[in-house]
Parts: C-alpha cells; structure tokens; sequence
C-alpha cells in the first residue's frame, strides 16, 4: 500500500496520469476506499471501472455502496453491461432485498441482457438467497442453457427453504456435479435437522472419483456426525483434514471441537481446543465449556468460564447457557443464582427462556421446587414445555405432587399428545399410593386417544448409521439381531433373580389404552 502512495505520490509531482492503475492495485489488496477516493477524481469513469468498483462492494461490503454506483452510473449517462447486473444481484442477495432484486431485473430485460449465462445465474442465486424460490425456479426453467453454478445455486435455494425434496429432485436430474453441489446437499440436510441424510450423502460423495470434499463440506457434515454420535467418521474426517490442510479453518476446527464434545470423547475436546490455541473464538470457548458441563467436568467448565473472562473473551447467551448446566449437574446452587443475576448486570444480556430453564432444572434437582416453580411465574415470556418438563422431571424425583399437578396442567395445554408427561404423573400417584390419581391419568389418556409413539436409535457400525425402531425387523439382519439379542438377554438374567418381580414397564399400560 506504501509502494502504491509514492506512485501517486511521483505521479501528482509529474503530471503523470496513473489513476486507473492505481485503482486496478488498490482493489487488489483490496483497499476499496483509497480506491473509490481515486476514482471519485476521475473526470469521465467508463463502465469498466464502475463495475470493478461496483464487483469490490459486492465481494467485500458495504453493499448498499453497489447501488449508490449503479445509480450515479445511469445519471452520468454510462451505460451498465451485463457485468454490471451480475454484480448488482450478488449485492442485492447480500442485502436481502427482492424488491431491488425485482426492480434491477425489469432494467435487466429492457436493456436485453438475458442471454448471458453468468448475469442471469446471479439472478437465480438471488432470488433463491432471499427467499422467493418461486421466480428463482421460474427463471431456471426459462433458461435454455445451464451451467453447474445455475444448478448448484437453485439447490442451495431449496436447501435454505428447508425443501429438501426439491433440493434432492433437482441433484438427481443434474448432468454434472462437483464438490459444491454435493455440499448443497449435505449442508441442506444438516441444517434442517436430517443428520442420517447428510451423512448417507457424504459417505456417497467420498466414493465419488473426482470428487473431493472442502473445508464448507467437513464443516457441514461434522455436525451430522456429532448429532448421530458417528464418532468412527468423525475421526475420519479429522484425519482428513489435517492432511489437506483444513484445520487451519475456524469453522473446521469448531466442528471437530464439537463432533468430539457430543460423542462424549472429552480428552479429544480438550486435546483439539489446546491445539487451537490463541486462535480460539467464542464459539470455541463455548463449545469447551459446554461439553466439559454436560459430562460432568463442572468444576473445570466454570474454571474455563472465568478463564475466557481474564482472557479478554466476553461472553455471550450460549456462554451461560452452558456455565449454568455446569452447576445444574454439579449441584451448584449457589453458583448458579450469582451467575443467572451475573448476565444483565456484568454484560448487559438479557435471560432467554433457555437460562430460566437451565435455573429451573438448577433448583428443582435441589429439591428447591416451589423456588422453581416462582421463577417460572415470574418469567417474562411464556413458559414452554421444556420448562414445565423439567419442573414435572423434579417434582418426579422429589414426590412433590402438588407442584407436579400445575406443570401437568400446563403441558396438557402445551402438548396435550404427549403421553410422557402422564405417565410422570401416574408413577408420581403410585409412588404415594394415591390409586385414585393413577386411574383418573389412565382414564384420560383413554379418553383423549393418546398414544405413544415408536421410540428409535442409531448405531454406527464400519463406518455405516444402522437405524432401528422399536420391535423393527426391516433391518437387513434382524434375524441376527434378534438371536444374539435374545442370548445376550438369557445371560444378564441370573438365577437368584428369577423370583423377583421386575417393575412395572411404564409403556406396558400405555399399550393398554391403544
């Protein structure tokens, strides 16, 4: 940048215009406002430097500086190109904005631009990224010829709308596809919550010749793996990444970071957290301290929670969120009530209802339940289910029927078709042989028709995610399974056991009622 200013330097002293040089250098940095300075002083600008200035904002931001360009280019009488429109619908996806979308796509046609391929893909990709999926595909079936990124664009725009069949329709009818299409794909499956889809596509693609995962496919599928505990492919991918150089990307080492905090491997966490370093974010940070509390290191999260502080790293929400289950699994109670009151008054954060839920839990599992059950009267947003679970989970433990009668009252109007919630209720009368309490719940829940729904799990095995549902024999191997399962169930059964009587299964009235 110096060797830049000492040319404009020399050129000022001799007369020389160098400015269009200048500019051309200082976008490539980029320093885009020594840039558009130079610019500013150029008599008559072509269009080729506005779209260099107008590219610069679009790539890099302030985006709304792309229309104040365009817009100073029409009243100067230089007219736009397609280049031009190409950049503008990137700049308008950035902003969010479809009725400037809409407004520069009428100017688009009038000027006859749309036979070029690259300007009218950034039409696509625009309207996909704000949401109106509907024109989006309208224009890609109106386009003769497509190229990948048409295609890849208009996946990533179903995937973003949470539409996954159409995402998935339109892969299947691809004539092509390379790493970013198949990303789209499991990026799309992972944010919408189908983890076993995302890992069943990345799995495909590494069989793929050609194909090559990126740093955005591992951290796209990472969270998969950490959400279905695939622990087996997880590894896998570390050993990926460090050979090819993606554990330099935050976003990578983020995702490793957590795929081993929610797989329970907390010596790995710490291993990878140590190795980043100086480089850890607050994402880091909280994904530690989280992982650290919900398996029983709770001493040693809030020691990392005071750490980040003398650090210099301000906490956030999550950051809480996750000190306060440290003191919910370790007992703290005292802890928790300083850090709950901590969040306004050190930082200025608002208690969100996953930090009342998180005190609940805290003073319910103390056995402090009507302490428990103010604070829920005294939140200032509505309750939800999670919250009165937790309550109905300590007045459980704690015999506390009362109590336990309101947070039912509340989940019957919140999810009045979950049988969880009653059969809690029931086991709470048995245990103080209120008979009465327990037949009025079965009774209800006769009446209401509810029933409970079939419990599932997933099991990685050779790298491969086996689902299997309750009493399911779709599985390939159930006969296996179930020869093996029912060994195994023969010799976990001792004989001096044979006389006592096993405890009620909870499901078994259940299934009475259906």
């Amino acid at each position: 940048m110096n060797q830049l200013r000492q040319i404009h330097a020399n050129t000022l002293r001799n007369g020389i215009d160098f400015r269009k040089f200048l500019i051309i250098k200082a976008l490539e940095i980029p320093n885009i406002p020594y840039a558009h300075q130079l610019f500013d002083i150029i008599p008559k600008p072509t269009s080729f430097f506005y779209n260099k200035l107008i590219q610069a904002y679009s790539n890099h931001g302030p985006h709304h500086q792309c229309l104040s360009l365009y817009t100073r280019m029409c009243l100067h009488g230089c007219s736009p190109n397609e280049h031009t429109f190409t950049f503008l619908f990137a700049a308008c996806a950035s902003l969010s904005s479809p009725q400037l979308g809409q407004i520069l796509h009428t100017r688009f046609v009038k000027m006859g631009f749309e036979y070029d391929i690259f300007a009218v893909t950034a039409l696509v990709d625009m309207y996909a990224k704000v949401g109106l999926l509907a024109l989006a595909r309208r224009k890609f079936d109106e386009m003769e010829i497509r190229d990948l990124p048409t295609w890849n664009s208009l996946i990533a725009g179903y995937a973003r709308c949470g539409n996954m069949e159409g995402a998935a329709e339109l892969f299947a009818a691809m004539p092509s596809r390379n790493v970013i299409s198949w990303t789209a794909m499991i990026s799309g499956y992972s944010q919408n919550g189908r983890y076993g889809d995302a890992l069943t596509m990345f799995l495909e693609m590494e069989k793929m010749t050609g194909v090559r995962p990126n740093e955005v496919t591992l951290a796209s599928v990472l969270p998969a793996c950490a959400n279905l505990g695939a622990l087996e492919v997880g590894e896998r991918i570390e050993g990926y990444a460090r050979a090819e150089g993606y554990f330099n990307n935050m976003f990578v080492c983020n995702a490793i970071l957590e795929m081993y905090a929610r797989c329970g491997r907390v010596n790995a966490t710490k291993r990878v957290f140590d190795e980043i370093g100086c480089r850890r974010n607050l994402c880091s940070w909280n994904t530690m301290i989280m992982g650290l509390a919900v398996h029983g290191q709770c001493k040693e999260a809030l020691e990392l929670f005071h750490q980040m502080r003398r650090d210099g790293t301000a906490p956030d929400d999550i950051t809480y969120v996750g000190a306060l289950l440290a003191c919910t699994h370790g007992g703290m109670v005292g802890n928790g009530r300083e850090l709950f009151k901590s969040m306004e008054q050190n930082f200025s954060i608002t208690p969100k209802i996953e930090h009342y839920g998180c005190m609940v839990d805290l003073l319910g599992r103390a056995g402090h339940l009507q302490e428990a059950y103010n604070l829920i009267k005294s939140m200032p947003m509505k309750p939800d289910s999670v919250v009165w679970g937790t309550l109905l989970g300590a007045c459980s433990f704690h015999g506390n029927i009362e109590l336990a009668e309101k947070a039912v009252e509340s989940l019957s109007v919140l999810e009045p078709w979950n049988p969880g919630n009653y059969v809690i209720m029931s086991n709470i009368y048995a245990r103080a042989c209120r008979w009465d309490g327990v037949a009025k719940v079965r009774k209800l829940m006769k009446g209401s028709q509810i029933t409970k729904g079939a419990g599932h799990s997933f099991i990685e095995l050779g790298g491969q995610i086996h689902k299997f549902i309750v009493e399911d024999r779709s599985h390939p191997r159930s006969d296996e399974i179930y020869s093996l399962l029912k060994k195994v169930s023969k010799m976990m059964k001792p004989q001096e056991c044979e006389n006592v009587l096993d405890p009620v299964d909870e499901e078994l009235w259940i299934m009475e009622m259906v």
